[in-house]
């Protein structure tokens, strides 16, 4: 990969995926501004706060360059970056909550759909559609959100009690949970396969 993987890092919890990248081998950019994202040739857009990450995004102007770019480049968005990437929020109207996604990855999701932060877990999931291993991962949920639907454009790459916990459409994936809290660096990998 001749360009680093690039990080948002407005908010969130940037600082966990690029321990995980480096872990890996790889070298990261810290992306905040439009003219950023042409030194990377990847995105990861992290959990953190959907709402903050909303405005901080819009105030910057990045939406449409950020949009522009996952056209033909790979992005993994992981928490609340999977709320950004769908296509749609369920029980929401547009604005209550100052959250509009980026319409890019094709499922409906539902904001802390798996509940509130004292709700959060760990459990494992089969990830052998995303790399072909058959160990699960263990998955760290964090007010994770919820999979509602998926269109015909995604794949579930991911389950956790028979429903999706990652969708993949062509060099989008998106997750509910966080890969960056373990020790395991198999989507960190799978992610990259996405890039080469």
């Amino acid at each position: 990969m001749n360009k680093p993987v690039g990080l948002l890092t407005l908010q969130g919890d940037y600082e966990k995926h690029q321990q995980a990248l480096k872990a890996l081998g790889v070298e990261t950019f810290g992306v905040r501004r439009p003219a950023e994202l042409e030194k990377v040739g990847a995105l990861i857009i992290p959990g953190g706060e959907s709402t903050t990450l909303t405005r901080l995004v819009d105030r910057i102007g990045l939406r449409q360059p950020l949009q522009d770019f996952a056209v033909d480049n790979p992005v993994m968005g992981t928490c609340a970056g999977l709320i950004m990437l769908s296509s749609e929020l369920v029980d929401e109207k547009f604005g209550d909550f100052g959250v509009s996604p980026f319409g890019l990855l094709d499922c409906t999701v539902r904001r802390n759909g798996y509940g509130r932060q004292i709700d959060s877990f760990s459990a494992k999931v089969g990830i052998d559609v995303l790399d072909g291993s058959a160990d699960p991962f263990e998955a760290v949920f964090i007010r994770a959100p919820r999979i509602v639907s998926v269109g015909p454009d995604a794949e579930v790459v991911a389950q956790h009690d028979g429903e999706p916990v990652a969708v993949r459409q062509g060099h989008l994936l998106g997750l509910t949970f966080h890969p960056e809290l373990t020790a395991d660096g198999r989507i960190h990998a799978a992610f990259l396969d996405m890039i080469r």
